[in-house]
């Protein structure tokens, strides 16, 4: 998709009758020098034709949720999605076919998936993050600064907390910090990753990096990085209490991919660390 006739940059939302969804549209309207393109959602989902502005609690803007989502992502500048895996990677390939920039911030993706967003990037700008948040980014960086610097003395924990709807687990999130830290040792964390404890489980291996998972209420997102040794235990922690920061740098991502040529980029690409 070629750039929009004005300066305006404009981007459409993929899911936008969700929680992320409503947040989004409400971010993209208030953000200067970009435009709601659109949103869609799943044929047959009870808000269709309803008018987005409505469903985002910001007042009528005069354009209705439909389910056309190869529309959409044809006719806007940029798309972004929360969404399931399958739907996404699908989505990638229409992106691609037409040129349109798409922003990720669905976790969950397999190997096979993940290969796919790398070929549709191959013929436009792909932003893919597990989560959108500029200080869980920056976490990331830390959490893998800390781990090469201290050596398997240091036990690493994950632990994370969501709300009570959340599907996966561990969390995308948690599972980045988890590759961050195994990164910063040199090691491959499906090889160290110790994802569940129960019953009778023996001491701790050495090197391992353990998850542990909490989910109730409407949490919208801890996450914590514990290294312990004997005698000290460091922990570094980020704590959302709005959706309106993952909003936040979802549409920066979109913003920032306007002058990007083909690609798959992050977070490490936007923030440069």
């Amino acid at each position: 998709m070629g750039e929009a006739a004005t300066d305006e940059w404009t981007i459409g939302v993929i899911g936008a009758a969700g929680r992320m969804g409503r947040m989004l549209v409400q971010t993209i309207h208030e953000t200067e020098g970009c435009r709601l393109a659109g949103g869609v959602e799943q044929a047959g989902h009870g808000d269709l034709s309803r008018d987005l502005g409505e469903l985002a609690a910001i007042g009528p803007i005069g354009s209705a949720l439909h389910d056309d989502c190869a529309a959409l992502i044809a006719a806007a500048d940029a798309v972004i999605e929360f969404s399931s895996p399958a739907a996404t990677v699908a989505h990638a390939r229409l992106a691609a076919a037409s040129g349109t920039r798409h922003v990720i911030g669905t976790t969950g993706l397999d190997a096979g998936q993940q290969a796919a967003l790398l070929e549709a990037a191959g013929q436009t700008a792909i932003f893919q993050a597990p989560n959108m948040s500029f200080g869980v980014s920056l976490l990331m960086s830390l959490v893998e600064r800390t781990a090469a610097a201290l050596d398997a003395d240091f036990d690493i924990e994950v632990l994370e907390m969501h709300h009570r709807h959340k599907v996966d687990a561990p969390s995308g999130t948690a599972l980045g910090l988890g590759r961050a830290a195994a990164a910063g040792r040199g090691v491959d964390l499906e090889a160290v990753a110790d994802r569940g404890r129960d019953g009778l489980t023996g001491a701790r291996r050495r090197g391992d990096i353990g998850f542990a998972v909490l989910r109730g209420g409407d949490a919208v997102g801890d996450h914590t990085v514990v290294f312990a040794s004997d005698g000290e235990r460091l922990e570094l922690t980020h704590k959302a209490s709005s959706r309106a920061i993952y909003a936040r740098g979802a549409v920066r991502a979109a913003l920032w991919l306007r002058d990007r040529p083909a690609g798959l980029y992050g977070m490490p690409e936007l923030l440069g660390l």
